[in-house]
């Protein structure tokens, strides 16, 4: 089987010549040939090479790295016959562990050998796709804050994203919204709003994790006029498990939505990563739109 591996090599654990070098024979057992393993250093060549392994016609593409190389490899599979095999070399590794993929490299080579493939949604806004989650508010600032910091200063990446945190804290903007759901028409002023592919566990011990990638639905939050102890208070009730109790949290799940604010130009982060978008921005699931190879046991 054509297998292409594209591995980040700026990703958190360090990926270099000499990683390559390690684990090339495992590459090349899996159907790497030669020219179908690239060690990326950005994301013009992280895309370049996704294109040159489904133009080559390889059957499986694996990125390797975190969240943003996982997400940024996946766009170009939606809805092709490659599948998307995962090495998970970041930090976070929000999307493997949402999948239950082993986090050790070589047992996530072995899955690679001896698994099979699932078939999971992908959310899409505006044309851009994400595989975990999408946001606007005040953590597209955060991360804004922090690539600038690293950039201008050299701080390493949690220095300066604590930094970004207390900076945008600080100013606290708000996004004033018009919410198209269903057909009914919903107005909002809210410091954030945080969108996911598939529906996010929000309060107690296992926050932030989902159940599965293949309900068919996007899931929506957002505080309503909520200011700094607001946020404290609703962050207090998640880890109690009583989130549902807050009158100012909305949650919405559903395969399409609108979001109007009025503004000629929006900073929307998805995956981690920022751009402008122009509202409306127009926010849709592809349901098992995308192919994971996963253990075989799971």
């Amino acid at each position: 089987m054509r297998t292409a591996f594209i591995i980040n090599g700026s990703a958190g654990s360090g990926c270099d010549d000499a990683w390559l070098a390690q684990h090339r024979d495992a590459m090349e057992a899996l159907g790497a040939e030669e020219g179908r393993i690239t060690l990326a250093r950005d994301g013009s060549q992280i895309a370049a090479a996704a294109r040159a392994a489904l133009d080559a016609g390889c059957e499986r593409v694996v990125a390797g790295g975190g969240d943003g190389t996982v997400s940024a490899v996946a766009a170009h599979l939606v809805g092709r016959e490659a599948a998307l095999g995962v090495l998970p070399l970041g930090t976070l590794n929000h999307f493997a562990k949402d999948l239950r993929l082993p986090l050790d490299t070589l047992a996530a080579f072995q899955t690679l050998r001896e698994g099979r493939v699932q078939a999971v949604d992908v959310g899409e806004v505006n044309g851009e796709y994400f595989i975990n989650n999408s946001s606007l508010g005040l953590y597209p600032r955060i991360v804004r804050g922090r690539e600038r910091q690293q950039r201008q200063l050299g701080r390493g990446k949690w220095p300066a994203f604590v930094w970004a945190c207390l900076h945008t804290l600080r100013r606290y903007p708000f996004v004033d919204l018009h919410l198209k759901v269903d057909g009914r028409d919903f107005y909002h002023r809210t410091p954030f709003v945080f969108v996911g592919n598939n529906e996010y566990q929000m309060s107690g011990l296992r926050i932030g994790a989902r159940e599965r990638l293949d309900g068919g639905q996007l899931s929506l939050y957002l505080a309503h006029r909520t200011g700094r102890w607001g946020l404290l208070r609703l962050a207090l009730h998640a880890l109690v498990g009583r989130l549902h109790q807050v009158k100012d949290f909305r949650s919405v799940h559903t395969d399409a939505f609108r979001i109007d604010t009025g503004d000629d130009h929006l900073r929307v982060a998805t995956d981690g990563e920022v751009q402008l978008m122009r509202p409306p921005l127009r926010y849709r699931i592809h349901p098992r739109a995308l192919r994971v190879i996963v253990p075989a046991g799971g």
